[in-house]
């Protein structure tokens, strides 16, 4: 089993503490307290510690709905002025500065000696594809395939066909560790995006997000895909420390 020497965190929902030789990665990071307990990493939760480091800190948000971004997190550079923001362009900030970068689908930037893709979403924002320290990651962001019991046949029809345009653009980036919705919300459709995701790009390491409290929908997802080599890690819990 390949090494990354890569340590991940899960925040909650979208959100991941992600860190690498030299780089300190947090995505999606919105959920600032805790229901027990302390504030603090093994809990899910951001604090000084953790911005206290001698790795150069980055922090991404795919869009801004409420279950993705907290403002919050612009206050972080009052700590580490040296902080570097990549945040979707549909977030509307009062303020701007130079550590606050705006990305649209389709941009290609280097910030810090990271390599940082934009793709599109089916939902709102952008999806994240980066080379950090030698490890390739994506970011799915709401990028899925949103097959709602609920919506008409040509609502679902037209995600579909949006999801595998948005997929077939990515083919050509080698992918060592995702990040990719999995949503019970979805009921008996909550695979058909992870699955084609694993089909159609091969990621080496698939870790589910975007599956609220329902952790077993993600023993459901491995069980379904499991003939294929991606292996998927089973979170069970809010901070959840995993070692890549």
């Amino acid at each position: 089993m390949e090494k990354y020497n890569v340590k991940v965190n899960y925040l909650f929902n979208s959100g991941f503490l992600i860190e690498t030789k030299n780089y300190l990665l947090i995505f999606d990071y919105y959920l600032d307290c805790v229901d027990e307990g302390q504030r603090d990493i093994s809990n899910g939760v951001i604090t000084e510690k953790e911005l206290f480091t001698n790795k150069k800190i980055l922090v991404f948000t795919s869009h801004g709905h409420e279950d993705h971004f907290n403002s919050g997190i612009l206050g972080w550079k009052k700590i580490r002025q040296d902080i570097k923001y990549i945040l979707s362009s549909d977030i509307e900030l009062e303020d701007k500065d130079e550590s606050i970068n705006i990305v649209s689908p389709y941009d290609t930037l280097d910030i810090e000696g990271i390599s940082i893709k934009t793709y599109g979403s089916t939902d709102a924002g952008v999806s994240f594809w980066l080379k950090v320290d030698d490890v390739n990651i994506f970011h799915a962001g709401d990028l899925n395939w949103w097959h709602w019991f609920d919506e008409s046949e040509d609502f679902n029809q037209n995600q579909e066909r949006v999801f595998k345009q948005e997929i077939e653009k990515i083919k050509d980036n080698k992918i060592d560790i995702a990040f990719f919705p999995v949503d019970p919300r979805l009921i008996e459709s909550y695979y058909l995006g992870g699955e084609y995701f694993i089909k159609e790009l091969s990621p080496k390491i698939l870790m589910p997000m975007h599956f609220g409290r329902d952790y077993e929908v993600i023993k459901k997802f491995a069980s379904k895909v499991a003939n294929y080599e991606t292996r998927v890690l089973e979170i069970a819990k809010r901070g959840e420390e995993i070692a890549l």
